[in-house]
C-alpha cells in the first residue's frame, strides 16, 4: 500500500509539479488549494504525511497546523511546511504551530524528496529496544514510553510529540555528555538539512517548557554554548525526592497563573 500524502497547496502549478514528482516516487497524493479543503482531508484519509503551504486562502498555514495539532485525529500527522518565508523568525512560527519540518520555496524536488522520506522513516522507525544495542529507557527520574510517546518525570507523566520524545531519547542515551548539533538532526531528523539550528532550538525550548522548574534556568536540559545540548539527570534519592518538590511547586504556580488568566480573559 502505497503511503498517503496530502499536499496543501494554493499555487496550481506548483501544486502540480510537487504532486507530480511525489506520485512519480511512489505516494498516493492527494490534493487541497486552501485552508479548509484540506483541513477536510486530512481528516478524511488520515494520510501518513502532510505537506503545507503557509500562505493560503480561507486558513492561513499556520492557523491550520495548530488546528491539525489540537485534533487528535490528526496530532500525529508529521507536518512538512512550505514557504517562501525563509527568516528565522518564521521558521519560529512554523516549528511553534506544530511543523516538524521546514522548506523554503525555492527548493530542490530530489531534496523535497529527501525530506519526506526521513520524516515517515521517522514516524514509522522499528519501536525502541528492538535494535541490536541497548536502549537506556530509564535513568534516575525520568523514564521513556515509545508506547504512548510520554514520559515519567519525577513520577508524574508528561505527554511529549513525536519529535519532543526522539530529542529527548537522543539526550538520554548520553545523558551527561554534550550532543553536537549536528548528530541530534542526524539522529532524530534523519538527515543533515544546514547548519541552521534554529529547528532545535525551538524543540529544546518545547521540552524545557514540559520538563524544567523554570525553563529560563534550566537545571537538566542545559546548553553547551558552541558544542551543543546536554542532559543531566540527578540519581542521588536526596537530590531526586529535593528536585521533585521543586518541579511539584513549579507545577502548581503555572496552574495558578493559567487559572488567573482564563478569568481575566
Amino acid at each position: 500500500m502505497k503511503p498517503c500524502i496530502l499536499l496543501i497547496e494554493d499555487d496550481q502549478d506548483m501544486r502540480d509539479l510537487v504532486a507530480g514528482h511525489l506520485e512519480h516516487c511512489g505516494f498516493d497524493v492527494q490534493r487541497a488549494e486552501d485552508g479548509i479543503k484540506g483541513q477536510a482531508l486530512a481528516l478524511q484519509y488520515s494520510p501518513d504525511l502532510i505537506v503545507l503551504d503557509l500562505m493560503l486562502p480561507k486558513v492561513d498555514g499556520l492557523t491550520l497546523c495548530q488546528r491539525l495539532r489540537r485534533d487528535e485525529r490528526t496530532s500525529g500527522i508529521p507536518i512538512l511546511m512550505l514557504t517562501a518565508l525563509g527568516g528565522t523568525k518564521d521558521k519560529v512560527s512554523g516549528f511553534n504551530s506544530g511543523a516538524d519540518d521546514y522548506l523554503t520555496k525555492p527548493f530542490d524536488l530530489e531534496e523535497l524528496q529527501v525530506r519526506v522520506k526521513a520524516l515517515l522513516r521517522r514516524t514509522d522507525r522499528a519501536p525502541l529496544g528492538t535494535s541490536s544495542h541497548q536502549e537506556i529507557l530509564s535513568y534516575g527520574p525520568l523514564t521513556l514510553v515509545p508506547e504512548r510517546f510520554e514520559a515519567i518525570w519525577f513520577e508524574g507523566p508528561v505527554r511529549l510529540t513525536h519529535l519532543e520524545f526522539e530529542l529527548l531519547h537522543c539526550l538520554l542515551q548520553r545523558h551527561g555528555q554534550t550532543v553536537a548539533p549536528s548528530l541530534i538532526l542526524k539522529e532524530v531528523w534523519g538527515y543533515e538539512p544546514d547548519d541552521d539550528i534554529e529547528t532545535i532550538r525551538v524543540h529544546v525550548r518545547h521540552l524545557r517548557t514540559k520538563l524544567e522548574p523554570d525553563p529560563r534556568k534550566p537545571r537538566f536540559i542545559k546548553t553547551v554554548y558552541g558544542a551543543g545540548y546536554c542532559l543531566e539527570l540527578p540519581t542521588e534519592s536526596g537530590e531526586i525526592e529535593s528536585l521533585q518538590e521543586i518541579l511539584l511547586k513549579a507545577r502548581e504556580e503555572r496552574r495558578s497563573i493559567s487559572k488567573s488568566e482564563d478569568t481575566s480573559s
